[in-house]
């Protein structure tokens, strides 16, 4: 079990392993089974401390007096607060993603998915990931927002410029790409403040118009808002459906269940998604020395927590790779826990519902290609980069 008190000195040893070493970036998820096996709790120059076992993130998640938000260089609302300043923040947001909302949201969603699976070739090949995953994201995150369809592609190569910087962590490219994001929402700002009456009564216009603590919300707050939900949802539902997909087209018979079964897919795709993270990691820091798993972490320390790793751990799940939705759903990380738990999960959950039931109710047949390898992503990206699969679609 881990400790709970801590001497303050750092560990002076060399680090434990390199996130962007070639191995590490050609199977994340392999690479994170062998560390947390041999190092549950690790150190690298990249990533700092990583807390890789299940019970180690669950401590920093539900710990929130030592394991701090406040661990990031720039606004993040709310992901990077603590209490009480994110509790005014989570009140203003998690209503755009409750039951009423999701509804009202659905037959557009649902639009979407129809359009992309129409796509779809009768009888051939498909790379899963520019033309159905992440045109999918992109199109359903502008349609959420309220935004024009003419931001699809602006979105699209600054998401790729985003995972690049971060990859790199060159902070003067991380900056400009940043301050890219910032200004084309500053411009939508600007285009609603500008039509005043006849400004689109959207999720956009909605965000301009709330209060926190009583006062309107800043530029900066409502941007940073927006960021976060547009480099989540789209990165994160994109690398979903990629993996969904990959899983589905190397196990026809689950497949076939799914199509006569449409009322089990969302609990399959949460064991899916536990079984191959969509997103890989989030940060902590820590406010007082503390020792997890018999390493020392010093104040004021990063410490990331791989949630690819926790909701693999053998102590937990046995068997990482067995499938088993109803018994693995109630310690299943993939929207986090506590405080923090993504308020944006009904929303990821409803899109990942009408997707992939579309794209099987089209189909009679979605298989991998024998000779043509998928691209897994690099950190900080999940899933693939290029997903080849033979697609039939089913006859009337």
């Amino acid at each position: 079990m881990s400790e709970t008190t801590t001497p303050p000195e750092a560990d002076a040893e060399a680090p434990d392993w390199d996130p962007r070493a070639p191995d590490a970036l050609a199977d994340q998820i392999a690479a994170y089974d062998a560390l947390r096996r041999r190092c549950p709790v690790a150190r690298s120059d990249y990533l700092h401390w990583s807390l890789l076992r299940h019970e180690d993130v669950m401590r920093a998640l539900l710990d929130r007096e030592i394991f701090s938000n406040a661990a990031f260089t720039h606004l993040t609302v709310p992901n990077g607060m603590d209490p009480p300043e994110h509790s005014a923040f989570r009140r203003i947001i998690e209503p755009y993603f409750a039951p009423e909302m999701m509804a009202a949201f659905e037959p557009a969603c649902r639009d979407i998915a129809e359009a992309i699976a129409a796509w779809l070739p009768d009888r051939g090949e498909i790379d899963a990931i520019p033309a159905v995953a992440e045109d999918f994201a992109l199109r359903v995150q502008c349609a959420f927002m309220g935004w024009p369809d003419a931001l699809h592609e602006p979105l699209r190569a600054w998401t790729r410029r985003n995972a690049q910087a971060t990859l790199a962590r060159d902070p003067a490219q991380m900056a400009e790409v940043a301050l890219e994001f910032d200004g084309q929402i500053r411009a939508l700002l600007d285009e609603r403040r500008q039509a005043g009456a006849r400004a689109p009564r959207d999720v956009t216009m909605r965000l301009m118009q709330e209060r926190a603590d009583g006062r309107p919300l800043t530029d900066p707050e409502i941007v940073s808002i927006i960021r976060n939900w547009t480099v989540g949802e789209v990165g994160t539902i994109t690398a979903s459906v990629g993996i969904v997909l990959d899983y589905l087209a190397e196990r026809p018979v689950l497949q076939d269940a799914l199509r006569a079964s449409p009322a089990d897919l969302p609990a399959a795709i949460d064991e899916i998604l536990r079984i191959h993270a969509p997103l890989i990691a989030n940060r902590r820091v820590t406010t007082r020395p503390i020792t997890v798993g018999g390493r020392r972490i010093p104040a004021g320390q990063r410490v990331t927590l791989i949630w690819a790793s926790a909701n693999r751990d053998e102590a937990v799940f046995g068997e990482p790779d067995a499938y088993d939705p109803a018994g693995n759903a109630a310690r299943n990380l993939l929207y986090g826990a506590g405080i923090h738990v993504c308020p944006g999960a009904p929303l990821a959950r409803l899109e990942l519902r009408l997707i992939i039931g579309t794209l099987l109710g089209r189909t009679r047949r979605i298989a991998a290609l024998p000779g043509r390898a998928a691209v897994r992503a690099d950190y900080p990206g999940s899933g693939f980069t290029h997903l080849p699969l033979w697609i039939e679609v089913a006859t009337p």
